[in-house]
């Protein structure tokens, strides 16, 4: 029996009041607001950030391409779902999607912001906020908490935080604030994380080297084929650490950033290791790089056909798909049609494995 899908990815869209009337108040004053901006249209302004997020892309699932644009989008015109959770049942049921993992918008792109101060208070916020949202329907909405990661110790207390709080995930900013994820000074995360049984998610456009750049090489539609890039870093940069020799239960999410190119990129992690560690100094592993992809690495995905057709290259118990819904590249509200188009020639158990079982069991739920 085909099950009903479980999207790995789906997004809210942060309200006007997300931060302003969650935040701590000592950063009320600096908390991001929405303003209409002359020829921009409304859009999140972010204290620190030099260019304002407006809000075209942000809830533009469904729009024909030619309509797609960045700005003059108001916020009274985006998906009501995406922020007034009594809506979001009802497009769920049109898109046939039985749950949804939760993650946020604005705050990817908080994860870049150089104050961590300020981020870990944006993102303290925007999770009771989420809270709150989530309870609406609390079978059917699963909210991935934000985490600074301003030290070590800080992000111990946000995973214990979190898993207090009942979200059954965590959303880590890319690039973290004391040296790199391979540091052991990360060991006490990683053992925290196992502990609580709690995934650590890798959202694309929550790295400098990932994000969206305005000055791309050659078209601007260029820079979309980068922002795979910084999650590819991550995973490299935890692989060849050694943190999951350390940390052998450690389960890591890579969201939004495809998959169809996992398996070359296991294939080229396996060559390096093998024909080039010696003279670049590699620190020895105890398995070869593409067992730890294979084991410790979930993938969400939307619309890729590559990754369906190559599961059994990976591990497609590892394989999550999503909808990516209400943001620009979802497939809301066709995903139906692509789901059954792409998986037309994998076997109903493949199938149920990657669009249902596998989110289903990372993060413990049941959905319709």
């Amino acid at each position: 029996m085909l099950k009903k899908p479980i999207s790995a990815d789906s997004h809210i869209t942060e309200p006007p009041n997300c931060y302003v009337d969650y935040i701590e108040p000592s950063f009320r004053d600096r908390a991001p607001v929405i303003k209409e901006l002359d020829g921009v249209g409304d859009a999140f302004v972010v204290e620190g950030m030099a260019t304002p997020v407006p809000l075209g892309l942000l809830a533009a699932a469904g729009k024909d391409p030619k309509d797609i644009t960045t700005g003059n989008v108001a916020f009274k015109d985006l998906w009501r779902s995406g922020w007034d959770p009594k809506f979001r049942v009802a497009d769920q049921e049109l898109d046939g999607v039985g749950a949804e993992i939760i993650y946020p918008t604005v705050g990817m792109l908080i994860c870049n912001h150089s104050d961590y101060d300020f981020k870990k208070a944006c993102f303290e916020a925007y999770n009771r906020w989420l809270s709150d949202y989530c309870s609406e329907a609390p079978d059917r909405l699963f909210g991935m908490a934000q985490v600074s990661m301003r030290t070590p110790d800080d992000g111990v207390a946000e995973l214990k935080a979190a898993r207090a709080a009942g979200f059954k995930g965590v959303m880590m900013p890319g690039d973290p604030a004391v040296e790199d994820y391979d540091s052991k000074v990360y060991d006490k995360v990683w053992a925290t994380a196992v502990e609580l049984g709690l995934p650590l998610s890798f959202h694309i456009l929550t790295t400098k080297s990932g994000s969206l750049a305005q000055n791309a090489r050659g078209p601007r539609i260029n820079g979309f084929l980068s922002i795979i890039r910084g999650n590819q870093d991550i995973i490299g940069t935890l692989i060849f650490g050694g943190v999951f020799d350390r940390h052998p239960d450690l389960k890591i999410v890579c969201v939004e950033a495809d998959a169809g190119w996992a398996p070359h990129y296991m294939y080229r992690m396996d060559h390096a290791y093998k024909r080039h560690r010696y003279w670049m100094k590699a620190p020895p592993l105890e398995r070869m790089p593409s067992d730890y992809f294979r084991e410790n690495v979930y993938m969400t995905f939307q619309d890729d056909y590559v990754a369906f057709q190559t599961a059994n290259l990976v591990n497609p118990r590892r394989l999550m798909w999503a909808s990516d819904f209400p943001h620009s590249d979802s497939t809301w509200p066709r995903s139906r049609e692509v789901i059954e188009k792409q998986t037309a020639e994998l076997t109903e158990e493949v199938r149920n494995w990657i669009c249902h079982d596998n989110v289903a069991e990372l993060y413990g739920i049941t959905a319709n």
